[in-house]
Formats: structure tokens, sequence, C-alpha cells
């Protein structure tokens, strides 16, 4: 593997180079260089992390300095699976469920997700709790679903907790419970998810899980349209043609708080995801 993943790169890399890491990689790949990223992972997978073989793989599989090869791609994979990786085997399940690349293959797909969301990916744990829902490779079974979509809200997985809130929402197994829909729904909103915010403006419209308020609701619709909700600008243009026009600024107001809060947030996320990259400052003498 190494003389094609790294040749393709340009360049050799030296059984000295084993104490390079995955971390390493990814900081390579934040700054565009592709081919320290390749090295760093080579590294890592030969000392048997399979983290390493999963993100050649992604490389493989994205194109991401080297030609697209999906085949090599999936072996990788399956070596990363097979060493531990909680990444390899989600991905490599994924692959299954959707027939990317491999067979459609439901247990086996099942199997590599659910042994990932055991290891507590929340990733991992929002696709069999998917699997279990639907019942693709596994009995179905919808308390099995909640449970691992729980585990994954727990730690703040957008899909899971947007999953959770239509339960709650529609009372889909458990009892109809909007004032909790409406909270899991306000959580993605704050990440900026488009689901999350179509819903709570459908909320605040309605008065379902909280108090009715329009001029919130055309804030929230606004900002759904904005993301690119299939259903965002119907809604916000229909609340607009409710409303006042004192009541149309202020939503617009509103809007820009709610746009002006994402960014700050995201900003935060990104100066802490290069702090984090940034090599440590030498000790002084």
């Amino acid at each position: 593997m190494r003389v094609i993943v790294l040749a393709a790169l340009g360049f050799a890399v030296s059984a000295g180079q084993g104490l390079a890491d995955v971390k390493a990689g990814l900081a390579a790949l934040d700054l565009g260089d592709a081919r320290t990223a390749a090295a760093e992972f080579q590294a890592a997978r030969d000392a048997g992390d399979g983290d390493g073989a999963f993100y050649l793989g992604r490389m493989l599989e994205m194109g991401i300095g080297v030609r697209n090869d999906t085949p090599q791609a999936i072996g990788l994979y399956k070596t990363g699976a097979e060493l531990g990786s909680a990444l390899a085997k989600n991905h490599l399940g994924s692959l299954y469920l959707n027939g990317q690349g491999v067979i459609r293959d439901y247990k086996k797909g099942a199997e590599l997700v659910c042994e990932a969301a055991e290891t507590g990916s929340a990733d991992a744990q929002f696709n069999c709790g998917v699997v279990y829902a639907e019942g693709r490779g596994v009995a179905k079974d919808e308390a099995k679903a909640r449970t691992y979509w729980q585990l994954a809200a727990d730690q703040n997985n957008i899909g899971a907790m947007n999953l959770l809130a239509v339960q709650f929402r529609n009372g889909t197994g458990v009892e109809a419970d909007p004032a909790q829909a409406f909270a899991l729904f306000q959580k993605t909103a704050e990440e900026g998810n488009p689901m999350g915010l179509f819903e709570v403006a459908q909320a605040y419209e309605t008065g379902n899980g909280t108090a009715a308020d329009p001029i919130a609701a055309y804030a929230y619709a606004n900002v759904a349209a904005a993301r690119s909700h299939p259903q965002g600008a119907e809604l916000r243009d229909r609340l607009e043609a409710g409303l006042s026009t004192e009541q149309i600024e202020q939503g617009q107001d509103r809007a820009r708080e709610i746009v002006a809060a994402l960014d700050e947030k995201a900003a935060a996320a990104q100066a802490a995801a290069t702090a984090e990259a940034e090599p440590a400052a030498p000790a002084g003498n």
C-alpha cells in the first residue's frame, strides 16, 4: 500500500516515520498538504492504528492528492475495521447499507455500524439507531433505535436530536411531548441546522411546544431559507404576508441576530480547531 499511495503522491516514506500519527495527518490536511498527511496516516496504519488506514482510504475515495480509487479505499477501510477503527467500521458499514462501491448487504452493514456504536461513536450510534428503526439487517426494534439515538443525542449529534424530536413531536413510539421536541429542535437550530431552524419556526408559528410568536417564527424561517431548507422560503414568505411592516422589520432584526450568533459560534469552533492543530511551542531554555 505504501508504494501505491505514497508513490502516487510523488515521494517515499522511510521506516523511521512510524512515530507519525493521525492527528498530525489531519493537521497537514487542514493546511492542504496531502503528501505529508498521507505519510502520517501511512505511518499510523503501519503502527497498527486503524484510523490511519481509514484516513488513507478517505483520501483515495475523495481523490485528495491522488486520483480517486474507490476499490483501494474500500480495502483500506476493511483493514481499518480489522484493526478496530470505529471510523472505518462506521463508514464501511454505511457503504454496505447504501451499496456504494460494494454490494448492498444490510446484515454486514448493520453489524459494522453497530459494532462502531458500541465504542461510543456518536455517528455510529445514529446509524445503528437507523438500522434498528428501519429493520435493515437486524430485527426492527424502535426501542433500541431510540436508545442509540439518545446516546448519540447526549453527544450533541444533530441527526439523532432531530430524529428524537420528530418522535416526540408526533408521538411515534413514545408519548407526544411537544415541549421536549421543541427543546431538541432548538439545540440543532443553535448549530445552524436547517431542519432545526425550520422546525423551530413552525413551532413558533403554531405555538406547539412553546408560546406562539409570529415574529420569531418569521426570523427562524428566514434563516432556514438562507440555509437552503427546501420549504424555508415558502414558510418565510407565507409568514411575511401576515405581518405588518413593523413586525417584518423586527423579524429581520431577529434573523440578523441569529445569523450573527451562528457566525460567532462557527468562528470560535474554527479558532479552537486551529489551535488544537498547531504544534506546541518549544519549551524555553
